[in-house]
């Protein structure tokens, strides 16, 4: 789980939080707007449960709404570990990072976002031919949705035998917001 940052066309500043499943790939979310505190955080952990069941462990990095207490104890009420990286050691968030390279050069560089509802739309495109049309090579060739989908086969997709994902930040596919 991560945050990027980028600018619409009159210069006013948005932020985008990218979620990213670390064993399928998948980009699970990408909210967009342009202020999203540790309780719009928890509100889109929530939703993602909902979907998708609790993860083990949430990567962060030590930004103010990963290490403040509303997602502190949203965590604690729910039994996920939260694993924070250690400062300057991006690396230590791997998958969040490059999903967030990826989403800068194809997505937030290429776009001018004449408002927040244009990027909005413009990024969610991108998340969802991000997940259904981009194989990866560490993926066996598969598009992180198949991949995914063969994977749980079968099984509710609410226990994952690796439940272990990350929000991306750079990476910024966009979800509708929750407000």
């Amino acid at each position: 789980m991560d945050f990027t940052a980028d600018t619409l066309a009159d210069a006013r500043s948005f932020r985008t939080l990218n979620l990213v499943d670390d064993f399928s790939r998948e980009c699970v979310a990408i909210e967009v707007a342009r202020s999203i505190p540790g309780e719009w955080v928890t509100r889109v952990l929530d939703r993602l449960a909902a979907e998708r069941g609790l993860p083990r462990t949430i990567v962060v990095d030590n930004e103010p709404e990963f290490a403040g207490r509303a997602l502190d104890q949203w965590a604690f009420e729910r039994g996920v570990e939260l694993h924070f990286i250690e400062p300057g050691k991006p690396v230590q968030n791997c998958f969040v990072e490059s999903f967030n390279g990826k989403f800068r050069d194809e997505c937030l560089n290429l776009n001018w976002f004449t408002s927040l509802s244009d990027a909005i739309k413009k990024i969610e495109a991108w998340r969802v031919d991000y997940n259904r049309h981009r194989p990866h090579s560490s993926l066996g060739d598969l598009t992180p949705e198949d991949f995914a989908q063969e994977r749980f086969k079968g099984r509710r997709r609410q226990e994952p035998e690796n439940p272990q994902f990350e929000l991306a930040s750079e990476g910024r596919q966009v979800r509708t917001a929750i407000r």
